[in-house]
């Protein structure tokens, strides 16, 4: 029997780094994949959305084009997008397999099941391990009675495996942040969308209500808004499909689901080796990431919670310091980012106004819009802010967002900052000139000033 110290299960980006993290700290480290290397991110989420997502906003640049002294105007070939963003997943997959076997990481392929704490079945053999970690990811969940028919009704992950369907009007259904994406990249992309939701999906939580009203009216600047309606069932015929609503019918060319997504936690042989699973199927943890059998451990889509790359690539360095010192780290010692590719590029880290005020915070706010930004203006591209919240009692940072261009990038700025000193870091953080980071020191400047913050901001 093979025997390594780790092995991870799943080969996304959290089995991924935590393999690759495994082994640089010299552990005799294996990852067993049933499917295709990479797992959902790289092969039909984040990596291909952000090729297509770029090529989106270059599409959306041609109204300025002509301003700046650029002659002619852009077009979109989904066709050719998809060509492109298939050889890009290629190119990342052959250069990360490559890495893994540099760092001299066994891969196995093939289902694993546990046996026990410390033992995986793989295709008849067994595999032994000091630690396991689950990083089994999720797959697309599609609302009840409707099922996926080639070229007609397909889901996200389909989107990316296959060439595009067909058609230029397409029926995107979901309310969440996959549909908000992916309803925006395709009508820029010529595509006429019809987006069905079940409700509103500009009244998430987790965002400002200045980000959300944004990002509503430059979705419907490009003729895209949503129709709230209960998707009652979808036929699919040799023309195209008809999605039910309500007594009312609607054809499409084409359908896509983006309605979620659920664990995959089943036949993994969790209940022999005594490992839980909540009411959704989902692996249940402790603080640590430790299942309820002490070597095992699971991250990223399998155990409750946002379902993003950055949290299960984040969580896979929490669980390998765990199997290294037991007990080290939480899961929740520092807030992941999140953000949102759309009309507007939205990102966020920590808490929000409303969330700081829920735990018994006195939220103080800066505030810098990026219309009088220099490099905002000179990009024509204006729209958005940052903002930044702190404790009005103690100056401690809480959070913070970022609207508008690079949204995504910026907010590493803010994920690095301690909250004890995070306000000081800003304030005397040496930036260049012109820049969108310059937002900042704005924005805590102005808050140290409008709260009472000076002595905390500027020491």
């Amino acid at each position: 029997m093979d025997a390594f110290d780790v092995v991870v299960v799943g080969s996304g980006p959290g089995g991924y780094r935590a393999g690759v993290l495994a082994a640089l700290r010299g552990k005799k480290t294996a990852i067993v994949e049933r499917a295709v290397w990479g797992g959902c991110c790289l092969n039909r989420g984040c990596v291909p959305k952000k090729d297509w997502y770029h090529s989106a906003r270059l599409l959306a640049r041609n109204p300025t084009l002509a301003g700046r002294g650029v002659v002619g105007s852009l077009r979109g070939d989904l066709v050719q997008a998809w060509q492109h963003q298939h050889e890009v997943v290629n190119r990342v997959r052959t250069s990360y397999r490559d890495y893994l076997h540099r760092l001299g990481v066994t891969a196995f392929s093939g289902h694993a099941s546990l046996r026990d704490g410390q033992t995986l079945d793989v295709g008849g053999q067994s595999i032994g391990a000091g630690s396991i970690i689950l990083a089994t990811g999720s797959v697309p969940a599609l609302p009840p009675g409707i099922g996926v028919v080639p070229d007609r009704i397909i889901h996200s992950d389909l989107l990316f495996d296959q060439p595009v369907p067909a058609g230029d009007r397409i029926a995107v259904i979901g309310g969440g942040i996959i549909a908000i994406e992916l309803a925006y990249i395709l009508r820029l992309f010529g595509k006429e969308v019809l987006w069905l939701v079940r409700r509103d999906p500009f009244t998430r939580q987790d965002f400002s209500a200045a980000a959300m009203d944004l990002l509503k009216r430059n979705l419907a600047a490009v003729g895209v808004t949503p129709r709230t309606a209960v998707l009652a069932g979808a036929v699919a015929g040799a023309d195209g499909v008809e999605l039910q609503i309500e007594g009312d019918v609607l054809e499409a060319d084409w359908a896509l689901m983006a309605t979620g997504r659920r664990p995959v936690t089943g036949d993994l042989g969790l209940e022999a080796a005594g490992i839980g699973r909540d009411s959704d199927g989902f692996i249940t943890v402790d603080a640590h990431l430790e299942t309820s059998v002490a070597s095992v451990y699971a991250i990223g889509d399998c155990i409750r919670g946002p379902m993003t790359a950055n949290r299960a690539l984040f969580e896979a360095a929490v669980a390998i310091d765990n199997i290294l010192e037991p007990k080290r780290r939480t899961r929740t010692e520092r807030p992941v980012p999140e953000a949102v590719y759309s009309a507007v590029e939205l990102a966020r880290v920590g808490l929000t106004e409303e969330q700081a005020e829920e735990q018994g915070f006195e939220p103080a706010i800066g505030f810098a819009s990026f219309d009088t930004s220099p490099r905002a203006l000179g990009e024509d591209e204006p729209e958005g802010f940052v903002r930044v919240v702190a404790d009005m009692d103690s100056g401690r940072f809480l959070g913070g967002e970022v609207v508008g261009s690079e949204a995504g990038e910026l907010i590493h700025l803010l994920a690095a900052l301690s909250p004890e000193d995070g306000l000081r870091m800003l304030s005397r953080m040496p930036v260049n000139h012109p820049s969108r980071s310059e937002e900042f020191q704005n924005a805590t400047e102005t808050l140290a000033a409008r709260w009472g913050l000076l002595g905390e901001v500027f020491g």
